[in-house]
Order: C-alpha cells, then sequence, then structure tokens
C-alpha cells in the first residue's frame, strides 16, 4: 500500500515551517516570537496551528521533556520540490518550461543567481 501524501501547508504553515528549518526544533514560545517579528501572531493562534500541523504530518512534537519541541516532519528540499511539483501540475500544465520562464521574468535575477541557473542547466544538459 502506497505512503499517504503529506499534505500541502498553508502559506501561514509554511513560515512556521521555515521558522523550524532556519532556527532548528523550538517551542511554541520561540516559533511566535519569530513570527511576531514579521506580524503580531497570539502565542495561542501559533500553538493552535502547531498542534493542527502535527496532526497533519507537518510537524513532530516531542513532549518527553517539561517543554514541547517541535520539528519539522520533513526537510526544506522535500516540501520545496512538493510545492513546486504542485504549482507546475496547476499553473503551467506540468511544462517545466513555462514555470522557468515566468519565475525568471516574475522579478529580477541576479547575475550569481542566473550563473547557478546556467551551471543547474550546464549539468543537467550532460547527463
Amino acid at each position: 500500500m502506497a505512503k499517504p501524501k503529506t499534505p500541502q501547508p498553508t502559506d501561514r504553515e509554511l513560515a512556521i515551517l521555515r521558522i523550524l528549518w532556519d532556527n532548528g526544533p523550538s517551542t511554541v514560545r520561540r516559533v511566535n516570537e519569530v513570527m511576531n517579528k514579521e506580524k503580531a501572531t497570539g502565542y495561542t493562534t501559533t500553538l493552535k496551528l502547531m498542534q493542527i500541523m502535527t496532526e497533519k504530518g507537518l510537524l513532530i512534537r516531542d513532549d518527553s521533556h517539561f517543554k514541547h519541541i517541535y520539528r519539522p516532519a520533513g526537510n526544506e528540499e522535500k516540501t520545496q520540490n512538493q510545492l513546486v511539483g504542485d504549482l507546475l501540475e496547476r499553473a503551467f500544465s506540468g511544462s517545466a518550461e513555462k514555470l522557468v520562464m515566468r519565475a525568471l521574468s516574475a522579478k529580477k535575477v541576479s547575475p550569481e543567481e542566473l550563473n547557478k541557473i546556467r551551471k543547474m542547466v550546464d549539468k543537467m544538459q550532460g547527463e
């Protein structure tokens, strides 16, 4: 039997995941402090979001200590791949070319980013 697919995180859930990827496993209080730097968010709101994320399989809660520590269930790359794959199918009918062209035209790309993109394309052509 196939393993069920992890659900796509909402924008708020993705913000929490970014905090945990950047800062490592954290308490709700720590996540809430970081979230409040961007936008005022109540502690209970953050707690409820993180509880829902745990139920959805997006977070893992370690309750072996006095304070519960949360960590992402998946790594950043895996989650980004899932999100891009979903976007690729839904918005671009599976066309990687359309996705890349739209991404490159959506905002100014730095010379460093363009260089990395060129290297990636060269590597893919060599495979």
